[in-house]
C-alpha cells in the first residue's frame, strides 16, 4: 500500500480526518515506519505550539464536527449584520428614488456616466503621483521576491524536502517568467521614445507622460496621465490612462481603457476599448472593427469592419462603417456624410432619440429597438439559467468534497469565524487585484501574475459553496460528518442564498458579504493547510 502524503497525516493529527480513513491510517502505520514518524512529529509539532500558547487564555471546547456557534455571533454580530443590511436597503432605495438634475447626472455616482466618471477621476488621482511609486516599489518587491525564491530553493534543495512534482512545478514557473525578463521598462514623470530611436523589444512605460516618437518593434503596455503614439508600434497598444491619443501607426490591436481616446492615426487591425468618451477622427483610419464600452463615441474616420457599442450616452456617426453598426445606449446620430455598409441595430431608451439624416446611407437592414424594462421572473430563460447554476453549485461541491474532503470541511468550518472570515475577504477582494498588478510588472512576471488570478477567480466562485454549506449544516443543526450531510447542508444554504439574492437592493449585499466570508474562509484555511508542509 502506498504512504499517506504529510497531509492527510497533518489532518488526522488536527483530528480533521473523516472517521473511515482515520481508522484506514490507524491501520497503515502498524506496518509503515515512515509514516509513523512522519506523525510522531507533527505530533511532536502540536505539542510544541500548544506549550508555547499555554499563557494564553483557553477558548471554550468546540465539537470536533462542527465549531458551535457563540451566542455573540449567534445574536449580537448578527442583530448588527441585519442593523447594516437594512441601512444599506433603506439607504440605496432613497438615492434610487432621487431626482438628479441634468446638469448634474455626471456626478451621481449611481448613474451610468457618473461611476465612469468616479472611475477615471480616481484612476486620474493615482496616475498623478502614484505611477512612479508604484514601479519603484514594484522593482523592490521583485528584487526581494527573487532573493527568497532562490533562497527558498536552495534551503530546501539542501534539506532534501523538495520532491519531484515541486521541482517540476518551480522549473516550469521560472521558464515561463523568464520571456518577461526581455521586456524593456521604463519609468519617470515624463518616458519618451524619441523620433530617431527604435525599441527593438516590448516596452513597458509608466509616467506622467508616456510620448511615442520613434519605432517600437514589439508591444507597448503605457501606464500613465496621457499616452501619446506619435511614431509606429509594430505590435499591440495596451494603454491604462486618463487620456489616449494615437496620431501615429499601431500595426497590431489597440486594447485601452481610459477617460478618453483619440485615434486620428492608422490602426492594423481592431480597436477594443472601454473609455468615457472614444472618438475616431476624421483622418483616423481602422483597417478592421471596434468592440467597445463608452459613454461618447464619435465616428468621423473609416472603419473597414463591423462596429459594436454599448454607451451611456450619445453615438455619432459621421464617417464609413464597411460592414455592421451595432449599438446600445441612450442616442444614435447618423449625419449626411455617415455610411453603413452592412446593417443597423439599434437599442434605444425612446424612439425619437434615434435621428438618421435624409443623406446617410445604409446598405442592409435597420432595426431600431426600444428597451423597455421587463421583469426577469417572466422570462422562462431566466429560470433556466438559474437551474443550471444551481446545479453546476451543486456538482462543484460534491467534486471538491470527493477530491479533497478535509479541505472542504474545513474551509466550511472556517466561515463561522464571522467577523475575521468577513474582514479578511474584503482585504482580498480589494487587495489581490493590486498584488497582480505589482506581480506583473516585476522580475516575477506575467505567469505568477496569472496564476494568482485564476486562485483568486476560483475563491470567488468557491465561496458561496463555502457559505451555502455553512448556512445549511447551522440550520439543519448537522455534524457534517458524512458526506451526505455536507451535501444536504449545501443544498439547503444555497436555496436560501439564491431567494435572498432576489430581493432588491438587500440581495447585492447578500451577495457580496457571501463572497467575502467565503473567500476570507478559502485564504484562512489555505495558510493552515500549507502550515504543516512548510514546517516539515
Amino acid at each position: 500500500m502506498e504512504c499517506y502524503s504529510e497531509q492527510t497525516c497533518a489532518l488526522a493529527v488536527d483530528g480533521e480526518l473523516a472517521p473511515d480513513e482515520a481508522r484506514r491510517l490507524r491501520d497503515h502505520l502498524t506496518t509503515c515506519r515512515r509514516c509513523r514518524e512522519l506523525v510522531d512529529a507533527l505530533r511532536a509539532e502540536n505539542r510544541v505550539l500548544s506549550e508555547s500558547l499555554q499563557e494564553l487564555p483557553e477558548e471554550a471546547a468546540v465539537p470536533a464536527g462542527f465549531p458551535r456557534l457563540r451566542r455573540s455571533w449567534a445574536w449580537g454580530d448578527l442583530a448588527v449584520l441585519a442593523a447594516v443590511l437594512a441601512l444599506g436597503s433603506i439607504t440605496s432605495i432613497w438615492f434610487d428614488g432621487l431626482s438628479i438634475p441634468t446638469a448634474l447626472e455626471w456626478f451621481n455616482p449611481f448613474s451610468a456616466s457618473g461611476r465612469t466618471n468616479l472611475l477615471f477621476t480616481l484612476f486620474d488621482q493615482f496616475a498623478t503621483g502614484g505611477t512612479a511609486m508604484l514601479t519603484d516599489y514594484a522593482a523592490v518587491v521583485g528584487f526581494i521576491s527573487l532573493l527568497l525564491l532562490l533562497g527558498g530553493t536552495a534551503l530546501v534543495w539542501g534539506r532534501g524536502r523538495l520532491r519531484q512534482p515541486g521541482l517540476r512545478l518551480l522549473i516550469v514557473v521560472l521558464a515561463l517568467s523568464l520571456p518577461s525578463l526581455a521586456l524593456e521598462r521604463r519609468h519617470g514623470e515624463f518616458v519618451t521614445v524619441a523620433a530617431n530611436e527604435t525599441v527593438d523589444d516590448s516596452l513597458m512605460a509608466a509616467g506622467n507622460t508616456v510620448r511615442i516618437e520613434g519605432v517600437v518593434n514589439g508591444d507597448l503596455l503605457a501606464f500613465g496621465r496621457t499616452v501619446e503614439v506619435r511614431g509606429t508600434i509594430k505590435g499591440d497598444l495596451v494603454s491604462l490612462a486618463k487620456r489616449t491619443v494615437v496620431s501615429g501607426t499601431v500595426e497590431g490591436r489597440i486594447y485601452t481603457f481610459s477617460e478618453s481616446l483619440d485615434l486620428d492615426g492608422l490602426l492594423g487591425h481592431n480597436l477594443y476599448g472601454c473609455a468615457q468618451s472614444l472618438r475616431v477622427n476624421d483622418r483616423g483610419h481602422v483597417d478592421e472593427g471596434i468592440v467597445a464600452a463608452a459613454g461618447d463615441v464619435s465616428i468621423e474616420g473609416e472603419v473597414k469592419r463591423s462596429v459594436d457599442i454599448l454607451t451611456s450616452g450619445n453615438a455619432d456617426v459621421s464617417g464609413s462603417i464597411g460592414r455592421d453598426l451595432t449599438t446600445s445606449g441612450v442616442s444614435l446620430t447618423l449625419t449626411n456624410t455617415a455610411r453603413v455598409g452592412g446593417n443597423l441595430s439599434a437599442r434605444v431608451h425612446q424612439l425619437n432619440e434615434v435621428h438618421i439624416a435624409d443623406g446617410a446611407t445604409i446598405a442592409g437592414k435597420r432595426d431600431i429597438q426600444v428597451k423597455v424594462r421587463e421583469s426577469q421572473f417572466t422570462r422562462p430563460r431566466f429560470y433556466f439559467h438559474q437551474a443550471i447554476w444551481f446545479a453546476a453549485a451543486m456538482l462543484v461541491g460534491w467534486l471538491g468534497l470527493v477530491l479533497f474532503p478535509g479541505f472542504f470541511r474545513s474551509t466550511t468550518q472556517a466561515v463561522g469565524s464571522g467577523w475575521l472570515s468577513l474582514g479578511l475577504g474584503v482585504g482580498l477582494l480589494a487587495g489581490v487585484p493590486v498584488v497582480m498588478v505589482v506581480a506583473a510588472i516585476t522580475l516575477i512576471g506575467i505567469p505568477i501574475s496569472l496564476m494568482l488570478f485564476a486562485v483568486y477567480l476560483a475563491g470567488i466562485y468557491l465561496a458561496k459553496v463555502w457559505v451555502g454549506a455553512f448556512l445549511g449544516r447551522m440550520l439543519l443543526k448537522s455534524s457534517g460528518v458524512t458526506k451526505s450531510d455536507w451535501l444536504l447542508g449545501l443544498l439547503v444554504g444555497l436555496s436560501i442564498l439564491t431567494m435572498v439574492g432576489f430581493i432588491p437592493y438587500l440581495g447585492g449585499l447578500v451577495r457580496f458579504g457571501a463572497v467575502c466570508m467565503g473567500l476570507g474562509a478559502f485564504a484562512g484555511q489555505l495558510y493552515r493547510a500549507s502550515r504543516p508542509v512548510i514546517t516539515a
